[in-house]
């Protein structure tokens, strides 16, 4: 990765905080504050490196003595659903797909608060404040899209995805908690993968995958999957 002294000049290191994901364990993150500017490119440029989007920021988790959050993607062209993931996609047939404003709706919030306190309740994001889900998901530099997905005249799920260049980002998703026997994030996943593949894209970039926590270890599903180690992306065996 090549940045220019400028670029340098805002990544920050943040402070040490208790961990979200594995107990009893401090994180930090890495920051990038990209401008409107040079934001798309260094989006693409970093998301390559294992960055992710949150609001306005890129950021990287730099533990010390802690390397569990793994960038992972999939190539697209190559995946192919497992039995029980054309089960999951034979049980949402009826899900339609719509593109929306990339912009805060009400409903949209109100579906996020369902979904977090069903299954990130005491979080980070566990919290009826408006203005920091909309810090979030919007920002003024990122190409973005919002997707909805409706079942039975219901909102099933909502994906922001990011742009960064070579694929779709999955910056994030959240579904009503009540139709878990649909798997609907296990569907929209699959979703992306194929909307990338009808796109051209070469991959799905997934986030950090973390083996030991089981809300996130669910990332290892989708094969063949790539991983981010020592500066490479490598296929998991």
């Amino acid at each position: 990765m090549s940045l220019t002294p400028s670029d340098k000049l805002r990544c920050l290191r943040g402070p040490e905080h208790t961990c979200g994901y594995l107990p009893g364990r401090q994180a930090r993150n890495l920051y990038f504050l990209p401008d409107p500017h040079t934001g798309t490119h260094m989006h693409g440029e970093l998301g390559r490196h294992g960055f992710r989007r949150s609001g306005n920021l890129l950021y990287r988790p730099d533990c010390e003595g802690c390397r569990q959050c793994i960038p992972v993607r999939v190539p697209v062209a190559d995946f192919r659903p497992r039995r029980w993931q054309r089960r999951i996609r034979k049980r949402n047939q009826d899900v339609v797909a719509r593109q929306v404003n990339n912009a805060f709706e009400p409903r949209h919030f109100r579906l996020y608060r369902r979904y977090v306190a069903a299954r990130h309740a005491g979080g980070s994001m566990d919290s009826d404040d408006a203005e920091q889900y909309r810090d979030f998901i919007l920002s003024h530099w990122a190409s973005t899209e919002f997707w909805e997905f409706h079942a039975d005249g219901q909102l099933l799920a909502m994906a922001i995805i990011d742009l960064p260049g070579d694929g779709l980002s999955a910056m994030y998703t959240f579904f009503e908690p009540e139709a878990a026997q649909r798997s609907p994030g296990t569907f929209v996943i699959l979703w992306q993968i194929e909307e990338a593949r009808r796109r051209g894209l070469d991959w799905l970039y997934l986030g950090y995958w973390i083996r030991e926590n089981r809300k996130m270890a669910y990332k290892g599903d989708f094969r063949p999957l790539q991983i981010y180690r020592g500066g490479h992306w490598l296929t998991l065996e």
